[in-house]
């Protein structure tokens, strides 16, 4: 969105919008993350017992040490990647031993150099690019028995990125919906969040387990959702669900779908 930029909080194994809130396109991720973890704690209640835990995990953007501390201090784990290039190749000049990690990447421990109010492991990343060595540096609060699972747990964090924004663009047309004003822009994120939940819970309740299982949204809204036919009701109760057609590849088992959607309320 030009000029504008969408943060946003997600629950991938359930498909759901925990939290979207739209910023200038000017506002640094470091500025939307403390926000968005409060609505978080606010949408799923989340007690201190159930804080602690609750882990964290955060790319370079939101990780700064100031972040770290306040994460820590409400009780969370953390897993991110730290904010500073410059802090990740002072830390790589202290290692004495790299571990091959990946093809073309290693990892070392080190010991923290810094302060963010609770005891934290520190490790250094090294890869190749373009044939020089980057370094990025990640903390962490977990106790685990290698080091590279440390960095298979960062990289396997949410990915709204990629399973979510694209799925609103192309399946709900979140890309297309364009407002000059800003709250009209902003009412149109929260319509799409809720076509997206509901979507969500149509998915979890009736497509899991079945053929259908795979389809994101795009292929729901464009495949079985434009099925043509009709709904009967008797005092405002679905009481049948009738085809145009039962030739067209989906019918048959999008009906059983639809039956165990409606058996489970």
């Amino acid at each position: 969105m030009t000029g504008r930029q969408l943060a946003r909080v997600s629950a991938i194994d359930y498909r759901e919008t925990v939290w979207s809130e739209l910023y200038p396109g000017n506002r640094h991720t470091i500025e939307c993350f403390q926000p968005a973890v409060l609505a978080v704690e606010t949408a799923l209640a989340l007690s201190p017992a159930q804080r602690k835990r609750t882990v964290w995990r955060m790319d370079g953007g939101s990780g700064s040490d100031e972040q770290f501390k306040w994460l820590l201090a409400r009780g969370y784990h953390v897993l991110g990647k730290g904010y500073s290039n410059r802090r990740a190749d002072a830390l790589a000049k202290q290692v004495k031993r790299w571990d091959a990690y990946q093809t073309d990447s290693w990892v070392a421990e080190i010991p923290p150099s810094f302060d963010v109010g609770r005891p934290i492991r520190v490790f250094v990343k090294r890869r190749l690019k373009d044939g020089d060595y980057c370094h990025s540096y990640y903390v962490s609060t977990l106790s685990l028995p290698a080091k590279g699972l440390f960095l298979d747990g960062y990289s396997a964090r949410g990915g709204a990125e990629v399973e979510q924004f694209r799925n609103d663009k192309s399946g709900l047309s979140l890309e297309a919906r364009r407002k000059h004003s800003f709250t009209g822009q902003s009412a149109y994120i929260l319509l799409t969040d809720l076509a997206h939940n509901l979507l969500a819970e149509f998915h979890h309740k009736a497509l899991r387990n079945s053929r259908f299982d795979g389809f994101g949204l795009k292929r729901i809204v464009r495949d079985l959702l434009s099925l043509p036919g009709k709904i009967v009701l008797a005092d405002d109760k679905l009481v049948k669900i009738e085809f145009a057609t039962t030739q067209n590849l989906f019918a048959k088992e999008f009906v059983d779908c639809l039956q165990k959607f409606c058996a489970n309320g």
